[in-house]
C-alpha cells in the first residue's frame, strides 16, 4: 500500500489541471494540413528538444520492470541501440525529412511506392505507435494514486490525454510537451540523491544485488541481446521522429534538435537506471517488477518529494501517451480512412475521429497484454521487420526498387514473423515460447523481407 500526504495530492492534482490549461488554451487552426497536423512547420530548436525528448520517453514502468529483473543490461537493451541507430537518423535522415515538406511516414511511402504501399504503411504505423502500453502504465500509476479500479483509471488519463487534441492538433501536444519535460527530469532528479544519502554509492549496489545485475549482458542471451538491438532501429521509422523533424522550422533545427535530445536522453537513461538498480537492491522479491519505482519510492520518499516524482513519472508516460494517440489518429485519418472515401480534404475530421477509435483499441490491448515489456517486444518483432526496409529506402534514389518488391518485402517480413511468434507460443515450455531453430521471430521476418528486396536491386541494377 502506497501512502500519499494531502501535499502529494494537491502536487498531482495540480499537474493534471496545469496540463489541461496548457492543452485546452492553445489554438490552431485545425481546418488546415499544416497547422493542425505540423504546427504550421514552425518549431523552434528548444520546443523541438522538449517534445522529441519527452515524447520517445514514455515507457517509464517498463524500464523499472525491466531494470528490476535484469539490473545494467537494461541500458544494453533498451538505451544503447537507441543512441546507435538516433545518431545515424540525426546523420542521414532529419534533413531530408524536413525537406519534404510532408505530413507523415504513409504519404512519404506513397509519394515513391505508390497507394497500396503508403496504406499498408499507414496500417503497420499504426500498429506501431499504439498507445496501449502507455494507458497501461498511466492506469496503473492513477489506480496506486487514487485507489481507483484498474480500467476506470485508464479510461480516465485516456480522456485527460485526448481532450485538448481535438482542437489544439500537434501544438497542443508540443506545449503540454514541453511542460512535462521539465517535470520528468525534475521527479527523477530528486529521488537519486536520497537514494545515495540514505544507502551509500556502488559498494551498496555490490552488496546488495547479484552479480548477474551489474553485468553489462547480465542473464540475457546474445541472440535476445541481438534482437532487442535490432529492436533499437524503431528510432529510424519511429512517426513521432518524422513528425517533429516535418514539424521543425528548418532542416538544421531537426538535425541539431536530434543530437542535443541524444544528450538528454543519456542523462535520464543514467538516472532511470541508477534508481532501478537501488530498487532492485531494495525490494526482494515483489510480484510485480513493473511496481518497482513507485514502491520504491514510498518508502524512501518524504512528503513533497513524493509527490514530485510521481508526477514525474506520471509526466514521462503522459507526454508519449498523447503524442502517440494525435500519431495513430492522423494515421488512421490522413492515410487510411481519407484514402478509402479518397477526400484528402476531410483528413483532420477523419484524424478527429481517429482520436476516438485508437483510444478505444488501445484501452482493449492494454486489457489483453498486461505486460509493459510484452507489449513493447511484441510490436516491435512484428512491425519493424515489415517497415525498416521500404522507410530507409524510400529516402535514397539508389535504394528505391520497383512498388511490388517492396508491397511483397512488407507482406512477407510481417507475416512470417506473425507465424513464427504464434507457432512459438503454441509450443510453450515452463511458460517460454519455444521458437523453430531457437530463432527469435523478427530474424525469419526481417532475412525474408531483404531477400525479396534484394532480389528488386538486382532486377533494377539488370534493367538499367
Amino acid at each position: 500500500m502506497i501512502n500519499f500526504s494531502i501535499y502529494d495530492f494537491i502536487i498531482i492534482i495540480f499537474y493534471f489541471i496545469i496540463i489541461l490549461v496548457i492543452g485546452l488554451k492553445t489554438r490552431t487552426n485545425d481546418k488546415n494540413d499544416e497547422d493542425y497536423l505540423v504546427a504550421g512547420r514552425k518549431i523552434t530548436l528548444p520546443a523541438f528538444v522538449a517534445t522529441l525528448v519527452s515524447s520517445f520517453y514514455g515507457g517509464i514502468l517498463g524500464i523499472g520492470e525491466f531494470t528490476y529483473n535484469y539490473g545494467v543490461s537494461s541500458w544494453l537493451l533498451n538505451a544503447f541501440p537507441y543512441y546507435f541507430f538516433i545518431t545515424i537518423f540525426a546523420f542521414f535522415l532529419a534533413k531530408k525529412i524536413r525537406k519534404t515538406e510532408l505530413f507523415t511516414i504513409p504519404e512519404k511511402l506513397e509519394n515513391v511506392y505508390g497507394r497500396r504501399v503508403g496504406i499498408l504503411g499507414g496500417v503497420f504505423v499504426f500498429l506501431l505507435v499504439t498507445p496501449a502500453p502507455y494507458i497501461l502504465m498511466l492506469g496503473v500509476l492513477v489506480q496506486v494514486i487514487f485507489g481507483w479500479n484498474l480500467v476506470l483509471s485508464m479510461i480516465i488519463t485516456l480522456i485527460f490525454s485526448i481532450v485538448y487534441l481535438f482542437k489544439g492538433g500537434l501544438r497542443a501536444d508540443i506545449r503540454v510537451n514541453i511542460f512535462e519535460f521539465v517535470l520528468m527530469f525534475l521527479g527523477f532528479g530528486i529521488i537519486l540523491p536520497f537514494c545515495i544519502i540514505r544507502f551509500g554509492g556502488l559498494n551498496y549496489l555490490n552488496e546488495n544485488l547479484p552479480a548477474a545485475h551489474l553485468s553489462l549482458t547480465g542473464s540475457n542471451s546474445i541472440q535476445l541481446i541481438v534482437v532487442w538491438f535490432f529492436i533499437g532501429s524503431w528510432a529510424l521509422v519511429d512517426p513521432s521522429f518524422h513528425q517533429r523533424c516535418y514539424a521543425a522550422k528548418s532542416g538544421s533545427t531537426a538535425k541539431a534538435g536530434v543530437f542535443i535530445s541524444l544528450l538528454f536522453w543519456f542523462i535520464f537513461d543514467f538516472l532511470t537506471t541508477t534508481t532501478g538498480l537501488y530498487a532492485a537492491s531494495y525490494l526482494k522479491n515483489i510480484p510485480d517488477p513493473k511496481m518497482s519505482y513507485p514502491l520504491f519510492a514510498n518508502d524512501i520518499l518524504p512528503p513533497l518529494a513524493k509527490g514530485f516524482f510521481f508526477v514525474g513519472m506520471l509526466a514521462t508516460i503522459m507526454s508519449t501517451l498523447h503524442t502517440n494517440i494525435f500519431i495513430s489518429a492522423t494515421t488512421l485519418g490522413k492515410d487510411i480512412i481519407s484514402k478509402f472515401k479518397k477526400n484528402d480534404d476531410l483528413s483532420n475530421k477523419f484524424t478527429k475521429i481517429g482520436i476516438i477509435i485508437t483510444s478505444i483499441l488501445s484501452l482493449g490491448i492494454a486489457i489483453l497484454i498486461p505486460s509493459v515489456v510484452q507489449i513493447w517486444y511484441t510490436i516491435g518483432t512484428l512491425i519493424i521487420p515489415a517497415l525498416l526496409i521500404s522507410v530507409i529506402s524510400s529516402y535514397s534514389k539508389m535504394l528505391i526498387v520497383n512498388e511490388r518488391f517492396i508491397f511483397m518485402a512488407m507482406i512477407v517480413s510481417f507475416f512470417v514473423s506473425l507465424t513464427y511468434f504464434i507457432l512459438g507460443y503454441i509450443n510453450k515450455v515452463n511458460g517460454m515460447p519455444v521458437y523453430f531453430l531457437g530463432l527469435e521471430p523478427l530474424y525469419p521476418g526481417l532475412f525474408l523481407g531483404l531477400i525479396i528486396y534484394f532480389t528488386g536491386v538486382i532486377l533494377k541494377n539488370r534493367n538499367n
